[in-house]
């Protein structure tokens, strides 16, 4: 079994963990992680390779294993990814959506694109390592983490928190959601993740005098949350480039030939096809509703309301746009925060970043890579609480027509198994030679 490479198993494995419902709801049940889990330890175990699962609560199981590397005194580079998905209604699909089934030359189901899909790739290429007794130049440490979908607090930040000693060592990180190409001026280009905008999710409560539905009501708290909430979501944030922005849209210009002009980004935007919108949320600060409770019959004037704000900001600006949200809310308000973390950003540059790149050329020569900024977040937020620089690069070449970025989280949800092995080949490359 030595001479299987990481490129002849991977569409079998994502397959495989597909079929495994790893539905993550956010109410801490996460059916299916420990299941994956096992799976996962499974084929790392099967290969020779001491495995850990653990668990942050009943079911709740991540995997960690460490390929020993040839040399000390190097920094360890962790390679991670999370085994659960968002729910899918499977009403809505064309396909059984944990039916991982490979159908026209894609993988169908929930986690062909977030992340089984990079799942795989890692799978497949440490199996490799081990099946040939080949050794990286450093320790990578392998893991694979619950709960990210939920924002990994019993996932990621539980191993940071009570088991940072597995993660000993290492200065570096790769993850979701980065290395996939998109086509821009008719020039294949990937992009690489240096950077994700932080989180808020704020709950915003109102009170007010509850009483009969027919009266005359001028201390209503559904009123009250009701305005605050339309002032928050209509907020026009201003465009703001960070560093990371600034690179992407100057790489985008030289594509291109379109300039990026801060009154009419959608001219450039345009350029970007399938990518624009996931690109565009990177401009400014968003704040968006979510949810709306309050009241629990017609005629019946409740004395409290609640909502839920999904606010994501760019890198240093958290304390800001916070300040700017309780002034939008106004008097009577109260904001709390049912979950944060921050945003990340990194250089563009260095001897992994220059390892990447090389490893993306050795499969697809004269490609261009530019770095871009993630809208939404991922584990390297956690990691980073270790002191650990975390990079997107789930490498995949991908057809023109896809629109990838937008089957996240999506309906009939996809990925091409051709573009699953180029991955595996890339990642094995990287892997080989940092």
């Amino acid at each position: 079994m030595s001479d299987v490479r990481p490129e002849d198993e991977v569409v079998r494995i994502c397959q495989e963990l597909i079929q495994i419902d790893t539905s993550n709801f956010g109410d801490g049940s996460g059916p299916g992680e420990r299941k994956a889990a096992e799976y996962t330890a499974g084929l790392i175990s099967e290969v020779g390779l001491d495995v850990e699962v653990f668990e942050s609560a009943p079911g709740r199981a991540s995997v960690v294993t460490r390929l020993e590397g040839e040399d000390p005194s190097a920094s360890a580079l962790i390679v991670h990814g999370h085994l659960d998905v968002v729910p899918a209604l499977k009403e809505q699909w064309s396909v059984d959506p944990f039916g991982g089934e490979l159908k026209d030359g894609l993988i169908w189901g929930r986690g062909a694109v977030d992340m089984k899909d990079m799942d795989a790739m890692i799978l497949s290429v440490l199996r490799n390592f081990a099946r040939t007794g080949r050794k990286p130049r450093r320790d990578i440490i392998f893991a694979f983490f619950a709960d990210e979908e939920a924002g990994g607090t019993f996932g990621a930040r539980y191993a940071v928190d009570h088991r940072p000693e597995l993660f000993d060592g290492a200065t570096e990180a790769i993850s979701e959601v980065g290395g996939f190409s998109a086509t821009i001026g008719g020039q294949r280009t990937y992009l690489l993740q240096t950077a994700e905008k932080g989180l808020n999710w704020l709950r915003l409560v109102a009170h007010g005098r509850a009483g009969h539905g027919s009266q005359i009501s001028t201390d209503n708290a559904v009123t009250r949350l009701a305005a605050a909430v339309a002032r928050i979501g209509a907020y026009d944030w201003p465009i703001e480039l960070t560093p990371t922005t600034r690179q992407f849209l100057d790489g985008v210009s030289e594509l291109t030939g379109v300039e990026f002009d801060p009154e009419d980004p959608d001219k450039l935007l345009k350029e970007l096809g399938t990518v624009a919108r996931f690109v565009g949320a990177t401009l400014q600060n968003t704040t968006n509703p979510t949810l709306l409770r309050g009241g629990y019959k017609h005629n019946v004037i409740p004395e409290s309301a609640e909502a839920l704000i999904d606010c994501r900001t760019l890198p240093g600006q958290e304390q800001h746009v916070l300040e700017i949200v309780k002034e939008l809310a106004g008097a009577g308000v109260e904001i709390s925060s049912v979950h944060n973390d921050v945003s990340l950003e990194v250089p563009f540059a260095g001897n992994l970043v220059d390892s990447m790149i090389d490893a993306l050329h050795a499969e697809d020569p004269g490609a261009k890579v530019l770095p871009y900024t993630l809208s939404g977040g991922t584990d390297n937020k956690s990691l980073s609480r270790l002191g650990i620089t975390g990079y997107g690069f789930a490498p995949l070449m991908l057809p023109a027509e896809l629109d990838f970025t937008g089957m996240f989280h999506g309906v009939d949800e996809r990925v091409p198994a051709d573009s699953l092995k180029f991955g595996a080949r890339v990642l094995n490359r990287l892997i080989s030679n940092y």
